[in-house]
């Protein structure tokens, strides 16, 4: 049975039709969502995850009043197929982008134009949809851009690829694109990411007396490591001892790589203090859930270091690792009154748990079969929560990786060309996957292969080198 939640005189939720008791009921409100998506940034970059040099204070309430989630995963190691499980409720043993293929010269690999989408689910269910920051599933004029995805609002960059600048000569408003001519030759007058935050807030409020979808895809703290030297980047700008990046191995160059990666987070962490401060500004924080995450784990470019600032937290690996530091993400939910404050779930989901999750929230009946389990019962501290029998990853570059995870195990096949290496971890003991217990356990490793071999189904543009 779909649940669509409702609010009555009070402020307090109910499920189903029910009504307020000893009053009379009203009009059915439906909750917003605002889904905020960072790039690149680890689970252990936020102080509620565990960061002692970087400031999130916002984030860190978003957390004492909400619900912090402990093992949330993305939908794979790098961003563009990451996003297409997100989007589409598929893992990448399933889903149509299962890799970061570039179209040139402005774009990646588009999703075909009748694929079902979360912009589309939402928007069925009758809400204003807008997605702001950063696109990348599809190029300009292709079948899959946010317009034909379900969004009536599009504001950002159309190409991944062009959103590792954050002075670029343009953006995209819908299928218009926005020059940003204070930033030719190299004028880098215009930040990105705050002309973008803008519009969302904008979204926000030209939406607020019917229900809306936003979803904030800011690049932060995705390379380059570049912002405006104002009062955030100066909180950090002499607290570490630095060595320049140098721009050569690409990207722009850095004079002070720890404080502009540290004053990018705390940027982003100021963008989501603003949203809830909108929010509460219009009386709609008790009518909107919000959720903030990344897409995949911490990335070493451009002049980032996850070491020195333990971005992975207490796991191993990172952006492109299929251990649990590439693909172990940091998730937030708060909605003041709805969702539990001071929560924490050990609940296993992923991206492709989203699109069902919106669905009985929305008491949306999905058309197309998903991959996911609706985290709602969670969200709400409810009892009858299901479980996945497992996790599935496939990432395409480096030869190739597979990750499975079932339950406490997790089991790595890596590279799929060339000699391939079957590693098995025990979660519950061993959270940092040093000990390969492959060899103790010869009958698990057997079943998890059985698993992993089935979930995927072949695709025409990701099969790992392998012949068709």
């Amino acid at each position: 049975m779909k649940t669509q939640l409702v609010l009555c005189i009070g402020g307090s939720l109910l499920a189903g039709m029910s009504a307020c008791k000893d009053k009379a009921p009203e009009k059915e409100v439906p909750m917003n969502v605002i889904y905020i998506l960072a790039d690149d940034l680890g689970y252990g970059d936020i102080g509620c995850y565990g960061q002692q040099k970087i400031k999130t204070p916002n984030l860190d309430k978003m957390a004492r009043e909400g619900m912090l989630f402990t093992q949330h995963y993305a939908g794979c190691t790098v961003s563009a197929p990451s996003r297409c499980s997100l989007m589409t409720g598929l893992h990448t043993g399933h889903s149509q982008i299962r890799g970061n293929k570039e179209i040139a010269p402005e774009g990646q690999q588009p999703m075909e134009a009748d694929t079902y989408t979360l912009g589309k689910l939402m928007k069925s269910a009758g809400y204003a949809t807008g997605i702001f920051g950063k696109w990348g599933l599809g190029y300009p004029s292709s079948s899959s851009v946010p317009s034909t995805m379900g969004f009536d609002e599009f504001f950002g960059y159309n190409c991944q690829r062009q959103a590792h600048s954050y002075y670029p000569d343009h953006l995209w408003h819908n299928n218009d694109t926005v020059f940003l001519s204070e930033n030719d030759n190299n004028g880098r007058k215009v930040y990105s990411q705050d002309l973008i935050h803008e519009q969302a807030l904008k979204f926000i409020r030209d939406n607020k007396d019917r229900p809306f979808y936003a979803m904030l895809t800011y690049t932060l703290p995705h390379a380059e490591l570049n912002l405006p030297h104002d009062s955030i980047y100066q909180m950090y700008e002499n607290a570490f001892e630095e060595v320049p990046y140098d721009g050569k191995m690409g990207y722009y160059p850095s004079e002070k790589p720890y404080a502009s990666f540290a004053a990018m987070v705390t940027r982003l962490d100021k963008y989501v203090g603003d949203v809830m401060a909108e929010l509460k500004e219009l009386g709609l924080d008790k009518n909107t859930i919000v959720i903030f995450t990344s897409d995949n784990g911490p990335h070493h470019e451009g002049g980032a270091d996850p070491d020195f600032f333990k971005s992975y937290g207490p796991f191993r690996g990172i952006k492109r690792d299929v251990y649990e530091g590439g693909i172990r993400i940091p998730m937030v939910a708060w909605c003041p009154g709805t969702i539990k404050a001071g929560a924490q779930s050990d609940h296993i989901s992923a991206f492709w748990d989203v699109m069902p999750t919106l669905a009985e929230l929305t008491g949306t009946v999905l058309p197309e079969k998903t991959d996911g389990i609706s985290f709602l019962p969670t969200l709400l501290s409810k009892k009858d929560q299901q479980a996945h029998d497992y996790l599935y990853w496939e990432f395409h570059e480096l030869n190739g990786r597979e990750a499975l995870r079932s339950g406490k195990w997790k089991l790595i096949r890596q590279p799929i060309v060339g000699e391939t290496i079957l590693e098995l971890y025990d979660l519950s003991n061993d959270i940092h996957e040093d000990t390969n217990l492959a060899e103790k356990y010869p009958d698990k490793v057997k079943e998890l292969v059985s698993l992993m071999d089935n979930a995927r189904t072949e695709s025409p543009y990701f099969n790992f080198g392998r012949e068709k």
